[in-house]
């Protein structure tokens, strides 16, 4: 049995949320462009104005996300001074995890695509927990426009 196709995350068109962060001179490194660590600090910005939205937090009263994977793909350079633009969506559901995928933007073309598996644990055990059904719901809402598994 062969995996569903995964959407095309350079695709600016299938994001379902989006944030921006400024270029500073400090992100660039002895080759002029932006440091490929600032690439995860990129990722982390979109994820957190996508999960912890002070007016809609995603995550329950007693609970935290994690994460268990990032997968970062680097497509080409970027340079100093400007902005990115950072998309993203949900790709796949789980019982407690759930996948984001996430495209970085300058302009119209895409300079890195990440794919980040989120868990939901319970702040006490510190151990993974079922996705609430609202919770589910409000991903399902915020799924990237070409997923198959959602």
């Amino acid at each position: 049995m062969s995996a569903a196709p995964k959407p095309d995350l350079t695709n600016r068109w299938i994001y379902r949320r989006w944030c921006q962060d400024v270029l500073r001179y400090a992100d660039t490194d002895r080759q002029g462009h932006v440091n490929n660590a600032v690439f995860a600090t990129f990722c982390e910005s979109g994820r957190t104005s996508f999960l912890c939205d002070p007016a809609t937090p995603l995550a329950p009263v007693g609970t935290n996300f994690v994460i268990a994977r990032l997968l970062l793909d680097f497509l080409g350079e970027i340079l100093w001074p400007g902005r990115v633009d950072i998309g993203t969506g949900v790709l796949s559901l789980g019982r407690s995890s759930f996948t984001l995928g996430q495209g970085i933007y300058v302009g119209d073309r895409c300079h890195a695509t990440a794919e980040t598996v989120i868990v939901l644990t319970d702040e006490k055990t510190r151990r993974s927990t079922p996705l609430p059904e609202d919770v589910r719901k409000r991903l399902i809402d915020l799924a990237v426009a070409e997923s198959p598994t959602i």
